[in-house]
């Protein structure tokens, strides 16, 4: 079994933050917690999101992003990044986009995990860091991080580490479905292989089911939050 360290495990409710002369709602600003915390079928104990549309839920309880990209983000915006600065519920060393599959079974602590998507980066990630365009910067490196649903539920504590216990034999990668998700938007033969896997998300099986049909809303709109 493979084993990949958990720097740190980070929860926080919504805050209100100024956006545009108004007041938006965001979890985004997540701090580590040391204590073993119970992870349920939506999230951890004591987290919270303020879109419950785009964030959290049953397919994306728990946000994960690798320390490895930190670095890049430091250079990039002339600051110390501490964990969880992007809003990740799981900072983790040892498993990349390039490396993690879509329906990829973990063990976490007494919890059972899956990967069901990768992270769609949210215009309050801009907001946080004052930099418009963080998003598209996000999609461009690919360093999106991914999301896990709760197979079963249990205690967890970062020293367990996250260790694999199923490698999904479509062996489609995060990095892959960003690809086609965000850059090479025409691939069709991509998009297929992609929907080819029971155990992608409801809401990126709409997105290129959608796109199949020609229907996908714009970019545009999806970057900047208006529908």
């Amino acid at each position: 079994m493979i084993q990949t360290e958990i720097l740190s495990i980070n929860i926080g409710k919504p805050v209100q933050m100024q956006h545009n002369n108004k007041e938006v709602s965001t979890g985004i600003f997540k701090t580590p917690v040391h204590e073993p915390l119970y992870l349920s079928w939506v999230n951890f104990e004591g987290d919270g999101q303020a879109d419950l549309v785009h964030h959290g839920g049953r397919e994306k309880a728990v946000c994960v992003y690798s320390y490895e990209h930190y670095p890049f983000w430091e250079k990039e915006l002339h600051r110390t990044l501490d964990y969880g600065a992007f809003g990740e519920n799981l900072t983790i060393r040892g498993l990349l986009e390039t490396e993690v599959c879509i329906g990829d079974v973990f063990q976490l602590g007494e919890a059972v995990v899956q990967v069901s998507q990768p992270r769609q980066p949210c215009y309050k990630l801009s907001v946080k860091y004052g930099v418009p365009e963080m998003l598209l910067r996000v999609q461009e490196t690919g360093y999106t991080g991914f999301y896990f649903r709760v197979l079963e539920q249990g205690n967890v504590k970062k020293e367990d580490g996250l260790v694999k216990l199923h490698s999904h034999p479509k062996a489609v990668t995060v990095d892959f479905a960003n690809e086609i998700m965000h850059r090479d938007k025409t691939n069709v033969e991509g998009i297929h292989r992609i929907l080819d896997v029971e155990e992608l998300s409801e809401n990126w099986r709409a997105t290129f089911t959608k796109r199949l049909a020609g229907t996908e809303v714009s970019s545009k709109e999806r970057l900047t939050g208006n529908k």
